[in-house]
């Protein structure tokens, strides 16, 4: 049944125009502290969408098939893990933590330690704009990595990569993360844009006054980017910054 799974995906890199050699294997070893099998796998993990023009490919060579695989792969491993930890944390609470440790934040983070976007083919033009830096471009080079893994060495490997990269900092990203002020980074990336101040409104106080439940929504030039709700001002519009953030793709 494996087998038959893996069959079309090697007859796809097979077809593959992109030399290995454009990949450090031996550093990127190191740093993944995993050694492939299959080079080929690698090399379409760390293939973006820019770069296909120079291989002369179609877009099903990039690595966005890898990253979908890749995000499945991580969020079982992640929520199994939370799962044995955490006996009696209900299914919401396990889902909020699961949501931050695969964030594109978290990803983004752990790609830049890894170095990650050092080995990522690219178009010239998306690297000069930045791009081996890019919190999307690298996280989801992570993703795919994470995919490339998995079909190259397994379960038990990759859950392997995965505790050794993301969950062996577990207390620390959860720790910080429930200090962390949404308000402020909002702020900061919207003067750093030109983009003005971030304006919160009120949208509705539910609820009788010792329950009462506050929705907030958050605009940066007349758009709304975010809402939040919780049992608090402040609380709801940390919420609220918090989804603008995702929205901008800044976590």
């Amino acid at each position: 049944m494996i087998n038959r799974f893996r069959i079309p995906f090697k007859k796809l890199i097979s077809k593959s125009k992109v030399k290995t050699a454009q990949i450090d294997f031996t550093s990127i070893k190191q740093i993944l502290d995993y050694e492939f099998k299959n080079g080929q796998l690698l090399v379409q993990a760390l293939k973006h969408r820019s770069y296909l023009p120079i291989s002369r490919e179609d877009r099903i060579y990039s690595n966005e098939r890898l990253e979908l695989l890749g995000d499945a792969v991580l969020a079982l491993v992640v929520v199994e893990f939370l799962y044995w930890r955490y006996p009696m944390k209900e299914e919401g609470e396990l889902t909020s933590i699961k949501s931050l440790i695969v964030s594109r934040r978290i990803l983004a983070r752990i790609a830049r330690t890894l170095e990650l976007g050092n080995y990522i083919l690219l178009s010239d033009s998306e690297e000069k704009s930045g791009g081996r830096n890019r919190a999307s471009i690298i996280a989801d080079a992570l993703e795919a990595v994470i995919g490339a893994i998995y079909l190259d060495g397994g379960l038990g490997k990759v859950r392997e990569f995965i505790e050794k990269k993301f969950l062996c900092n577990f207390d620390e990203i959860v720790s910080e993360d429930l200090h962390k002020n949404y308000k402020s980074i909002l702020l900061e990336y919207a003067q750093s844009q030109n983009l003005g101040v971030p304006y919160y409104k009120m949208q509705s106080v539910e609820g009788p006054d010792h329950e009462k439940v506050f929705t907030v929504e958050v605009k940066i030039q007349d758009d709304v980017l975010g809402v939040g709700t919780a049992n608090s001002k402040k609380r709801a519009e940390q919420k609220a910054a918090k989804e603008a953030l995702k929205s901008l793709y800044i976590i």
